[in-house]
């Protein structure tokens, strides 16, 4: 079976610079090329949908058929992960068309495509790096496929030579230009109006050419080459092959015959280092724990039971300022505890079990402060209603909950820091899942348009995607009730507010635009199954 590598098939390895060509095979010549036309034909000029999963899966495709079945990324579980996720979230790009599921399905991806390059990783931050440092180097090793035969050619070489020499200004000088066009807009629109005069030009010699139509093909080149081409990247894998799983006593480390090299030394904490260490790590436990507890007692009896609001009582100060600053203090004794079992300490038999105590005692404390934060948070939902902050608020509890169970795991197990990241990594792509799993939209305007709530904020509501706008219209009788409707985008500097009257003729204007727009700019490349489903409901009532 042909496979997807980039390596030149020779006597001894060689290996892969940037001046040497990648080697295609066959089915690599064929793919590349096909995918180019496939990903033209699903985005140009088309809005993200069925195009994103169709896409997803051609390359994911052509990958697995790439690999042999001896491959040792068939034996990764890391690799079958990113597989199983790739699809799932493709399933949700085509069912719900979410951020989230776009996000979650290009991360999958590019997950895959780095396990595929380095079978042996194991951190997903790693093998995302790997796949994108890999890609950057595709193109450099496709150019020569470009270059002109030389037989007879003279000065082909010298012309080639100085084309290079002029790549690196032409590369410093589109950087600057798109620094200048964002930084000034006088410069943007003297580009645009340039631009445009140029497609001009080239479309009265050649009426079907469009400039900005090539690029995007180009685009589409670079990315799927990119993406079927794998180019070897040692890198993060030689970097995490440093680490291990759980902390090791480190001693001097002296060459033979008595002969010591400073360059190899590791220095370590003698009896007297270590005691010193340790009385500094139990006063800080056991300080912070008697702190931590006033506070824990304080919350509990404040927040945790009988909650209310009084009267002139800035709800917005208490969550926002207090949600932050907890956070904070969280990750912050997550470091202290990372820092003080970092080395020997693990190992300093004396006071081990009441060092080991009184950092549990910590973590613990700190689960009873997160959960007074997932509290806090709670009572802004209650009050004030949903949005997005809110739910990334609650997935930013559960990683810190989950990573607060991996420090109880350094403790007691001596785990090391790169442990914890892998762990951590993959709860984090884990929870990137669930995201994209959720219809949030829809469960944030069927929660915030509910009688309880006397404030509505309606231009937050209309600025979500249009698969909530058969909410808005069923849910727009709750208006009539309301005291004080926001009008204004997110974001504005001027919070403006309307009538039920006017926030109901808002409503159907929004509705009115989107059912006039979505038969001409929506085709089957965009298509997604809310879309479709919210139009079809829009059209019965």
């Amino acid at each position: 079976m042909t496979t997807f590598t980039a390596t030149v098939p020779a006597a001894g390895p060689v290996p892969f610079t940037h001046r040497s060509p990648v080697v295609l095979t066959a089915l690599q010549k064929l793919l590349i090329p096909a995918g180019t036309v496939l990903f033209d034909v699903l985005f140009w000029n088309q809005e993200i949908g069925l195009n994103l999963a169709l896409y997803t899966v051609f390359v994911l495709a052509a990958t697995l058929l790439g690999q042999p079945r001896q491959a040792a990324v068939w034996r990764s579980g890391y690799f079958r992960l990113m597989v199983a996720g790739t699809l799932v979230s493709a399933g949700c790009v085509v069912w719900l068309g979410s951020g989230a599921a776009r996000l979650a399905c290009v991360a999958s991806l590019l997950m895959v495509l780095g396990y595929v390059n380095q079978p042996h990783l194991k951190l997903v931050a790693y093998a995302l790096l790997t796949a994108l440092t890999a890609a950057t180097r595709v193109l450099p090793g496709l150019l020569p496929y470009l270059s002109l035969p030389q037989g007879g050619a003279g000065r082909w070489p010298r012309v080639r030579f100085y084309g290079r020499l002029l790549l690196l200004p032409l590369v410093v000088l589109g950087v600057f230009h798109v620094l200048f066009v964002l930084a000034n807009p006088h410069y943007e629109a003297l580009t645009d109006h340039l631009v445009e005069k140029l497609g001009e030009w080239l479309l009265a010699l050649w009426p079907a050419f469009s400039l900005p139509h090539l690029l995007f093909f180009l685009l589409g080149l670079v990315l799927t080459a990119g993406a079927l081409v794998i180019v070897p990247q040692h890198f993060f894998l030689d970097h995490e092959s440093r680490f291990g799983e759980f902390v090791r006593r480190q001693r001097d480390r002296v060459a033979s015959f008595g002969v010591r090299r400073p360059d190899f030394r590791v220095k370590s904490q003698g009896p007297l280092d270590l005691r010193k260490e340790y009385l500094a790590a139990l006063a800080v436990f056991g300080l912070v724990n008697v702190l931590l507890l006033v506070v824990n007692t304080l919350d509990v009896r404040w927040i945790w039971f009988g909650f209310t609001p009084e009267p002139g009582f800035d709800l917005t100060q208490f969550v926002h300022e207090g949600t932050y600053v907890l956070i904070l203090s969280i990750l912050l004794a997550m470091g202290i505890v990372l820092w003080f079992f970092r080395r020997n300490l693990n190992f300093y038999q004396p006071g081990l079990p009441a060092l080991r105590w009184g950092a549990t005692v910590w973590v613990v404390q700190n689960v009873v402060l997160t959960v007074s934060v997932g509290l806090r948070n709670y009572y802004y939902i209650l009050h004030t209603g949903l949005a997005y902050k809110r739910i990334g608020v609650y997935g930013f509890l559960l990683l810190t909950l989950f990573g607060l169970l991996t420090v109880l795991l350094k403790i007691w197990q001596r785990r090391s820091a790169y442990a914890l990241v892998r762990l951590n990594g993959l709860a984090a792509y884990a929870l990137l899942l669930v995201l994209a799993l959720g219809n949030w939209e829809i469960w944030i305007a069927r929660y915030n348009l509910s009688p309880r709530f006397r404030t509505v904020d309606l231009g937050f509501l209309l600025a979500m995607p249009e698969r909530v706008l058969p909410e808005l219209a069923t849910r727009q009788d709750v208006l009539d009730g309301a005291t004080r409707i926001i009008i204004s985008p997110p974001g504005a500097y001027y919070e403006s507010t309307a009538t039920p009257e006017q926030a109901k003729a808002a409503i159907r204007h929004r509705i009115a635009a989107w059912q006039r727009n979505y038969p001409e700019y929506h085709s089957w490349q965009s298509w997604t199954q809310a879309e479709a489903a919210a139009y079809e409901a829009l059209r019965n009532q």
